[in-house]
């Protein structure tokens, strides 16, 4: 389905590494991810209001605050997506890390706040009312779910987006989440226990640990996490295959998001060699690496003497 959907909505769809097929691609994820969390949002809290069940009207607000994380994807997109002005030389790019971790906070306070709540109804206890139509309905809540967290991941995987990668993690969340609930609805009805209540905090304690996961791959991000050791690898690879260089030195990446790395390396040669050539050569390997890496890359000439 979704492949379908990204060959309708998203032009030039084969161009993962251009920054406007990759917002295409991240505002579709966040406006499927609307309609079904409305869609799940609405049927959740009809459920748990006939039912009178705090861990299902929980689960149904948890789908409410994924529709916010949803507008803050499409937001982050088109935040990113922003050209270079004289304030931000390097572009926008991580406006998409930033939307992230909003997305985390927005989780961490839904979580909490149904931890407050699910603590009262421990305390409180009140009786389930059982109904097999509830469950079927729920059990395809789980369904969509699990197919929101396949889509987010595939694009994500896609166009390496960190926050869909963070949505792909919570709709799981949200799977596992909703399957507890409906166990504690079946079980409910049989053990003299408030498992409503318990149920509900446990998924609250799901929520707050996954805005806490995603907050801090946000940050590692913002704050510059180390290089892909394979894109270490590559570059190092690409340089020393090029004519007249005997060894590289200095490799330094800054990433300034998804699509927006820059770097430079220092690229030894015979102190001899052809200036013309060598700098010819040193032109064709960073186009070779813009190209196939998207990385911007400055080869800087170090001349060495033979021994």
């Amino acid at each position: 389905m979704i492949k379908f959907l990204i060959r309708r909505f998203v032009k030039r769809h084969e161009e993962v590494t251009d920054k406007d097929v990759r917002e295409a691609y991240t505002v579709l994820s966040g406006v499927v991810g609307i309609i079904c969390n409305l869609i799940l949002f609405l049927l959740k809290l009809v459920i748990g209001l006939l039912i009178n069940s705090i861990a299902v009207i929980s689960d149904a607000f948890n789908n409410l605050t994924d529709l916010s994380t949803s507008l803050v994807t499409i937001v982050g997109a088109k935040l990113s997506n922003m050209p270079p002005d004289e304030e931000h030389p390097h572009g926008h790019g991580r406006f998409e890390y930033i939307a992230s971790l909003v997305v985390a906070f927005i989780i961490f306070a839904v979580g909490l706040s149904l931890f407050k709540t699910s603590i009262k109804k421990i305390i409180k206890p009140e009786a389930l009312t059982f109904n097999w139509y509830s469950i079927i309905i729920l059990f395809s809540s789980i369904s969509i779910k699990l197919w929101m967290y396949s889509y987010n991941k595939y694009i994500g995987k896609l166009i390496n987006s960190s926050i869909n990668k963070a949505v792909a993690h919570d709709s799981l969340n949200d799977a596992l989440a909703t399957s507890a609930v409906v166990i504690g609805i079946i079980l409910g009805n049989y053990l003299p226990l408030p498992l409503d209540g318990i149920l509900g905090l446990l998924i609250s304690l799901l929520i707050i640990y996954s805005a806490f996961t995603i907050a801090k791959d946000s940050v590692d991000l913002i704050l510059g996490s180390p290089p892909d050791p394979r894109l270490i690898e590559a570059i190092n690879k690409m340089v020393l295959s090029g004519d007249g260089i005997t060894g590289v030195h200095d490799l330094i990446i800054h990433d300034y998001g998804p699509g927006r790395k820059n770097a430079s390396i220092h690229a030894e040669v015979a102190h001899d060699a052809d200036i013309v050539e060598i700098h010819d050569e040193i032109d064709r390997i960073e186009k070779k690496i813009k190209r196939k890496l998207g990385v911007n890359i400055v080869i800087h000439m170090d001349p060495i003497e033979k021994e």
